[in-house]
């Protein structure tokens, strides 16, 4: 059976590249709300910031701040990408350009973790 949830332009590298700039802003919005914990703390008092930043030298979140940074850097870069495919001509490249930003995005994450 054939059918749109089985279209051939599923299996290519644009389209999945596509999926993971979607996926990697839903992970970002999840994050926000984390992120805005750590600033109502900080405006609580120093001693709430101070043990959530001692909570956050757990390994475990060290892991995840690098998970973060990742799909940071592929959604910044898979948005960078949207913005070539309006705004310039096609080009057979594309998806060596994709690829290379999933690279990219992946050393970044690495040199943070390799950092930290």
């Amino acid at each position: 059976m054939t059918g749109p949830h089985n279209a051939a332009y599923r299996r290519d590298a644009l389209w999945i590249f596509a999926q993971i700039h979607r996926v990697s802003g839903v992970l970002l919005a999840i994050f926000l709300p984390v992120h805005f914990l750590a600033l109502g703390l900080a405006i609580e008092g120093e001693a709430r910031l101070q043990g959530f930043i001692a909570w956050t030298q757990n390994p475990f979140v060290k892991l995840a701040e690098t998970a973060l940074l990742f799909t940071l850097a592929v959604h910044l870069l898979g948005g960078l990408r949207v913005l070539v495919i309006e705004n310039l001509p096609w080009r057979p490249q594309q998806k060596q350009m994709a690829l290379g930003a999933a690279a990219i995005a992946a050393v970044v994450a690495v040199a943070f973790l390799l950092s930290v």
